[in-house]
């Protein structure tokens, strides 16, 4: 008994430990595939809501469509309106007068460019933006006045060729990281005659450092114009970058007004809007269309696409808008002289195609409706038009993905997505991909973080869902009384509770997110013992900040609604960038946007609002003090100042 029981102890204990280590893995597997799903879902949130937002603006155009169509009468109510919105279209040719007035004191302690740029330059811009040092306006303006001369000289899409022996570097969407480009220059080098690079569009907006980015692309261009190839993207787009963008906020434009966005304007309609490698790989933002023709894409003339809110417009030839600066207004003259055509409804579409399609698995093609623009293709589609042209692989951007790249539709289309941590810090990875010829894409993939370790998953996971919930709870009670109308017409027992099922139909019909709205009822709203949703408690913990008591919850949710939408408006109106625009402007533009939108708001309640926020009554309104006047109260954030109260306290 003695020797049976020494030797089948250990035995026994070995049996032990391994099913605890079996059991550890099991559970620690589960808790790892929970995270991801946490995590899946927030980013399911945070797209969509990117998309609606893009969705939003992309109707813009028919508000202008209808400005422009309209123009003779409203010339005759708001000349000024009209005039900054045809001016802001008008082609920028002499370069002496944007940059005479701007002279460099002796205090800058920037960057100091000479022009022609060279590659001390870019180590100068380099070093200079490592050491947050802001470029000088008038190198800036330099700058976008010597991009823009070559890109004028170059083709619609790019043809370049690579070799066994020298590699050529994608990089997707930056959005504005500069830190996700040092990093690509670090791990893969600087642009050279021997480092080739393709940008492919979506260079700002949303990140911190649009402009420094787009300096260093530039002066990348300008001093290696063969090696470094630039693509246009639906966010090189001045319409684009009216709203509460980086770039439209940043300190350039603080300083200097709208010249340097002017500029920009006529630099982004210049950008190719493809590349193709070795006759066989399509680059593009966006994607392809079943209408696609790259044939005619070769052809057009692509500066005529000012903005994708702005499509070509019938006019009456024997019409023409004059604009007389001196006094800001605009007049229908009959013009003798030929203007050049516009470009017609169907090239237009063809480059909206090429900026703002998305690949998908289910065949044909069909309109994005989520984005408002371009269109949804599927493998059949992809294969019908690299067939037709001889192509081999389609490479494009526009995506943010978990892993910074996907493959689809059968290896045929490549997505790369370059600016890590899009949504929250670490919510996915940057990549760029390296190509030559003869050999399959290497993808090479990174994550930026100021932090010495990148945070532990369930950190990650958990900042995620905070912000992306907030930002979903703030769509909700934007459409608060649309919802509680919804809810009350399927509520016909008028008990204030729904199933499950009809409380996400609603969700969905109001605000058409396209969201799992089931699953995420655990998280929105409160159910009883038998699964019926309270749906008044989908409004819980949250309201919109009120700068007038009196004034009526719907008018609020309106203004909070279209708050994007009347930014973009008013940055139109506001030709200084000061920030400020009259009384007058903003009840004028407001009649003209509720009349186009059919949007029920009381214009005296409209009028209290501006009187409130004309808080020293010298007849203009700070139009960033009145968009944070509204703002949404989370629960959230009452128990944040309490805790640092007690904090305080203790």
């Amino acid at each position: 008994p003695g020797l049976y029981h020494s030797s089948t102890k250990p035995r026994d204990a070995g049996t032990g430990v391994l099913k605890a280590t079996l059991i550890i893995q099991k559970w620690y597997r589960g808790y790892k595939a929970r995270l991801r799903a946490r995590q899946q879902y927030a980013l399911t949130i945070f797209r969509s809501i990117e998309y609606a937002d893009e969705q939003s603006q992309m109707q813009l155009s028919s508000f202008f469509s209808y400005m422009l169509e309209n123009y003779a009468d409203m010339c005759k109510e708001d000349t000024e309106l009209v005039h900054r919105f045809l001016a802001s279209q008008q082609c920028i040719k002499d370069r002496q007068k944007y940059v005479e007035f701007i002279s460099v004191p002796d205090s800058y302690s920037g960057p100091r460019l000479q022009f022609p740029l060279s590659a001390v330059d870019i180590d100068y811009l380099l070093k200079g933006f490592m050491h947050q040092e802001i470029l000088h306006a008038r190198f800036v303006i330099e700058m976008l006045f010597e991009t823009k001369k070559v890109l004028q000289q170059m083709p619609n899409f790019t043809h370049i060729e690579t070799s066994s022996f020298e590699d050529i570097t994608i990089c997707g969407d930056l959005h504005g990281n500069l830190n996700d480009l040092l990093v690509i220059f670090y791990k893969n080098g600087l642009p050279s005659e021997s480092n080739s690079y393709v940008f492919n569009g979506d260079f700002v907006d949303r990140g911190k450092n649009s402009m420094e980015v787009l300096m260093l692309l530039f002066a990348n261009f300008l001093v290696y114009p063969n090696k470094v190839h630039l693509n246009r993207g639906n966010h090189e787009d001045f319409m684009m970058n009216l709203r509460k963008t980086k770039l439209n906020s940043s300190s350039y434009l603080q300083v200097y007004g709208r010249r340097i966005l002017e500029m920009l304007e006529e630099v982004y309609t210049w950008l190719p809007i493809g590349t193709i490698i070795d006759n066989e790989i399509l680059v593009v933002h966006g994607g392809i269309s079943e209408s696609i023709d790259l044939d005619l894409l070769h052809r057009i003339e692509r500066h005529k696409v000012k903005s994708v809110l702005i499509p070509p417009m019938e006019v009456n030839r024997d019409h023409t808008f004059e604009l007389d600066e001196s006094k800001s207004s605009v007049s229908t003259t009959i013009s003798k002289k030929s203007t050049s055509e516009p470009l017609l409804k169907y090239e237009w579409e063809q480059v909206i195609d090429i900026l703002w399609s998305d690949p998908k698995s289910k065949n044909g093609c069909y309109p994005n409706t989520c984005r408002g623009g371009g269109c949804y293709f599927g493998p059949d589609i992809t294969t019908k038009i690299l067939s037709k042209y001889q192509l081999k692989m389609l490479i494009r951007s526009h995506e943010c993905k978990p892993e910074g790249y996907e493959i689809c539709h059968d290896g045929k289309v490549v997505t790369i997505f370059s600016a890590s941590n899009y949504y929250e810090e670490g919510s996915n990875r940057g990549a760029y991909i390296q190509m030559c010829s003869g050999m399959p894409p290497r993808f090479f993939q990174y994550q930026t973080t100021w932090a010495t370790h990148l945070k532990p998953l369930r950190q990650r996971v958990n900042t995620m869902e905070i912000n992306a919930f907030r930002m979903l709870k703030e769509r909700i009670i934007s459409r608060k009384t649309d919802l509680t109308h919804a809810f009350q017409l399927q509520d016909h027992k008028k008990s204030g509770k729904l199933s499950l099922g009809q409380w996400a139909f609603c969700m969905e019909s109001v605000l058409g997110l396209n969201l799992p709205w089931r699953t995420l009822s655990l998280r929105l709203v409160n159910k009883d013992k038998d699964g019926n949703v309270d749906y008044m408690s989908s409004f819980q913990d949250i309201h919109i900040k009120k700068p007038v008591e009196e004034v009526q919850s719907t008018v609020i949710e309106t203004l909070y609604r279209y708050r994007y939408d009347l930014e973009i408006l008013f940055n139109i109106i506001d030709s200084d960038h000061s920030g400020l625009i009259s009384r007058e402007e903003f009840r004028d533009t407001w009649k003209l946007f509720s009349s186009h939108y059919n949007v029920p708001v009381d214009d005296y309640q409209v009028d209290e609002l501006v009187n409130t926020m004309d808080l020293n009554k010298d007849g203009s309104i700070d139009f960033n003090e009145f968009l944070k006047a509204f703002y949404v109260v989370h629960k959230y954030d009452t128990l944040k100042q309490v805790c640092i109260t007690n904090l305080i306290f203790v």
